[in-house]
């Protein structure tokens, strides 16, 4: 007795600790179902220890202990799944299952009076398991951990047709095995992919689905009722077992319906206050605060970790293989394994093409709530480029219209003045600049830099690339090579909103020196000039 209850006590233990070991070494996305798992093993050696006391009562409590904790284990891990993307369908079945085997059980097994050794409760429910973990099998018939599952729950309802029809080491050796293989499912490295978060799959509701669920909660009660119109219950425990399994599975069903109606209402929220609030931002820091507040709603709370709008990503937010043009999102690892860092193109919605000047909506969090929200991410990733090109547009017409109100202004003056872009291209040049050049109007995209001499060009480069105002001295090259002393004089506006570039101002400073001075980078050759013997390095070369 003694050495019988301490050999199901270490096998209990061997089976725990080796679930224990393996959620620790894989580190799956959730652990509850495992830890359901060595609970079910735990509570199933207390009872196999029990009955090998002949502690029949105690034994049975364990037992039913366990089948709980296997049911609960077996259900979470159907629960946002990429294995089972629609739980709907398996506990409509499931409930439907367990009605029909009561009935079978108790109208056509039950009159055989060979198995009345046999506990009708735990063959059901050693059934029910064996549906959930097979189901698991055909949705990856390469995972090895569900493979083992199966095996267990095989086990499991060998050993309790078998032993109690024929008791010896043979059948006792089935409860062998469902501990050996549930504890081997959890070091196997698949056993992860049993939990990875995955997208929810909504099924469109269908009237025979719910009358399906309504007959599988009715079973239990007309059995009764049928029993008891007889005169005598002969079937009761079976009956309030069943009863509650399928009772489980109903309630379980309708709260998973409620929980898919919750979300869907709370994404649509977030998604149309978002759109609100992007309709209204006026700038770039409007549309990431619109944002940061519609992920927060979007997204349960202390599971987000970062979330930024970047122009461009770095090489480490690039994505790890390669995807195409039109990819709505991709994944990266973060420096908490428990974590993901979601990566969303802007692409405006419901055009399929991304923002001229790039970005992306940048997002870390716990995996399993970015599984969740991805679709509702994607959409405002969408809005936020919509919105972004919007300001881009507003801007860009504001632009127009004051290079427009310029020209206009500024039509018969005769400043040489310049509007440049940032990379030094000349957005509005001023009628009397176009005149000094010969030209109705200057070609398109033309440069600062090729309207100046060649010699001066590096120093007004750099001097327009460093930030703040300043003067220059320098000369401008026609076409026919003659040389324009200027002294530019440049305003820097890139911040502002509606210039965003800077406004150059030139003043011909030829008529204030000699005609040789007005070609200071014409090559000198042969005798030189008189003048030079009069002038100083100094005064020579200022222009």
């Amino acid at each position: 007795m003694f050495w019988g209850a301490l050999e199901w006590i270490l096998l209990g233990a061997g089976g725990v600790s080796a679930i224990v070991y393996g959620v620790r070494r894989h580190r799956p996305a959730r652990k509850a179902p495992w830890w359901l798992l060595a609970g079910s093993l735990a509570a199933l050696a207390a009872g196999d220890a029990s009955y090998a006391y002949r502690q029949m009562g105690l034994a049975d409590t364990f037992y039913l202990i366990m089948f709980g904790l296997t049911a609960l284990c077996l259900l979470q891990f159907t629960r946002g799944g990429p294995l089972l993307g629609d739980r709907v369908r398996l506990i409509d079945l499931l409930a439907l299952g367990c009605s029909t085997l009561l009935i079978v059980w108790v109208f056509v097994i039950g009159t055989d009076g060979r198995v009345d050794m046999v506990s009708p409760a735990d063959v059901i429910g050693d059934l029910l398991l064996i549906g959930v973990a097979g189901r698991l099998v055909a949705a990856e018939r390469r995972n090895v951990a569900a493979w083992l599952l199966l095996a267990g729950a095989l086990g499991l309802l060998a050993g309790d047709v078998g032993y109690p029809l024929a008791r010896g080491p043979l059948t006792e050796s089935a409860y062998v095995v469902l501990y050996t293989c549930w504890g081997l499912a959890a070091l196997h490295p698949s056993m992860a992919r049993l939990t990875e978060p995955a997208p929810n799959r909504h099924s469109p509701w269908k009237v025979r689905w719910a009358v399906l669920l309504a007959v599988s909660a009715a079973g239990p009660p007309t059995v009764l009722l049928i029993e008891a119109l007889r005169g005598e219950v002969e079937d009761g425990l079976v009956i309030a077992v069943t009863g509650v399994l399928t009772l489980l599975l109903t309630i379980t069903r309708l709260a998973d319906s409620i929980r898919q109606h919750s979300q869907a209402l709370t994404r649509e929220h977030g998604l149309r206050t978002a759109t609100a609030a992007l309709v209204a931002a006026a700038d770039r820091p409007a549309v990431d605060a619109a944002v940061r507040a519609a992920v927060a709603q979007l997204l349960p709370p202390h599971s987000v970790r970062r979330v930024s709008l970047a122009e461009e990503l770095s090489p480490a937010e690039l994505p790890a293989t390669p995807v195409g043009p039109a990819a709505r999102s991709w994944w990266l690892k973060a420096a908490d394994p428990d974590d993901r860092t979601l990566v969303c193109p802007l692409r405006p919605e419901p055009l399929d093409v991304a923002r001229p000047n790039g970005g992306v909506l940048i997002i870390t969090g716990r995996r399993e709530a970015l599984v969740a929200g991805h679709d509702a991410l994607e959409v405002l990733a969408g809005q936020a480029a919509l919105a972004l090109d919007r300001i881009s547009l507003v801007e860009a017409v504001g632009r127009r219209d004051s290079d427009l109100y310029l020209r206009a202004v500024i039509r018969n003056t005769a400043d040489l003045m310049a509007v440049i872009d940032a990379d030094q291209r000349i957005r509005y040049a001023s009628p009397a600049l176009r005149d000094l050049f010969g030209q109705d109007e200057l070609p398109p995209l033309v440069t600062l830099d090729e309207l100046l001499h060649p010699d001066d060009r590096a120093t007004v480069r750099d001097a327009l690339r460093s930030r703040g105002d300043g003067t220059v001295h320098c000369s401008l090259q026609r076409a026919d090579l003659t040389q324009v002393l200027i002294e530019l004089t440049y305003r820097d506006l890139r911040e502002d909103r509606l210039v965003q570039g800077l406004v150059v101002t030139m003043r011909d400073i030829s008529r204030n020196h000699d005609s040789a001075e007005r070609h200071p980078h014409a090559e000198q050759g042969g005798e030189m000039p008189a003048w030079v013997n009069r002038r100083s390095a100094q005064q020579r070369f200022r222009y």
